[in-house]
């Protein structure tokens, strides 16, 4: 990666990106107790401006909340700590990872305080390498994974917390074994849930469909797209899914943060006609619109760091 002279936030400062380190044996590393948010910068005619921010940094204290973590700073003071290394960045567009982590030693279950450290890294559209899959613009193929989501009875599944992303990584790897791109994965009573690290829509009869929340995370590229579709006209239907809707929905696809809209031509044997659909490309457009600044509608979405 091309991070020589990237500037990190760590702590209340900023310093370079590779002096932001923490011990192995640090909680959060041995244990998985860091929560993360993954968010999209993007170049508008007003200059780099952070998608949602707002939306973000309030699941980021929610996460906190769940799992009993002190935040060490103020909602407004990440919000500018986010801006400022973006600015520093000197990149027009990229993702922006948020870490909220314990970096003492520890050995133990709990961790040794309350009390986390945040850390804000800025990344290239096209780092770091590994990607999640898929990215605006392209398609992939799925398939119904043998592993199922994370029971909500089990842990937090709203929090977006590093431990709970083993559930995604083994269901993605088992789909790469199987010799597809992406893993749709089902709630433990056999509804639809999501993917891996995204969201999961279908489209039926010109409807918008997509699991409802309680078994899924509070995804904001979710949120975003059905308030794009009702903006739109198009009909939306949350609740709990059956997987047979997959045998013969029109049009299926994932969202996230990096690939936002991302179509899906195969789901496990079945091969899907004329993809990206009607549906799936007005959405696509509809965000991109949004996220480069070329919707007045949404304009309150985004947060120029100039």
């Amino acid at each position: 990666m091309m991070v020589e002279g990237r500037v990190v936030y760590l702590g209340g400062r900023y310093c370079p990106w590779d002096e932001a380190n923490v011990p192995i044996m640090s909680h959060s590393f041995a244990r998985g107790s860091a929560i993360f948010e993954v968010i999209a910068f993007t170049d508008t005619p007003a200059g780099p401006a952070v998608f949602r921010l707002d939306e973000h940094c309030a699941r980021f204290f929610g996460s906190a909340c769940l799992l009993g973590m002190e935040p060490p700073l103020t909602p407004a003071e990440l919000h500018e700590a986010v801006l400022e290394t973006v600015r520093r960045s000197g990149l027009a567009a990229g993702l922006i990872k948020v870490f909220g982590f314990y970096p003492e030693v520890s050995s133990g279950v709990l961790p040794p305080g309350q009390r986390f450290q945040v850390a804000v890294f800025v990344f290239a559209p096209d780092e770091p390498p590994g990607g999640n899959g898929g990215r605006a613009g392209g398609s992939a193929t799925a398939c119904v994974s043998t592993w199922r989501r994370l029971d909500p009875q089990t842990v937090p599944v709203e929090a977006k917390v590093a431990a709970n992303y083993i559930n995604g990584m083994v269901a993605r790897a088992e789909a790469r074994k199987r010799g597809f791109d992406m893993a749709v994965l089902l709630d433990t009573q056999g509804f639809l849930a999501e993917g891996a690290t995204e969201s999961l829509f279908l489209v039926r009869g010109g409807r918008l469909l997509t699991p409802s929340l309680g078994t899924v995370l509070q995804s904001i590229t979710r949120k975003s797209l059905l308030a794009v579709a009702e903006a739109m006209g198009i009909e939306t239907v949350t609740g709990r899914l059956s997987p047979v809707l997959l045998e013969d929905a029109e049009e299926l696809f994932l969202s996230s943060t990096s690939a936002r809209v991302l179509p899906i031509r195969q789901i496990d044997g079945r091969r899907l006609a004329g993809v990206p659909g009607a549906v799936t490309s007005r959405l696509a457009n509809g965000i991109a619109a949004i996220a480069s600044g070329r919707d007045e509608r949404f304009r309150g979405w985004l947060f120029p760091t100039v």
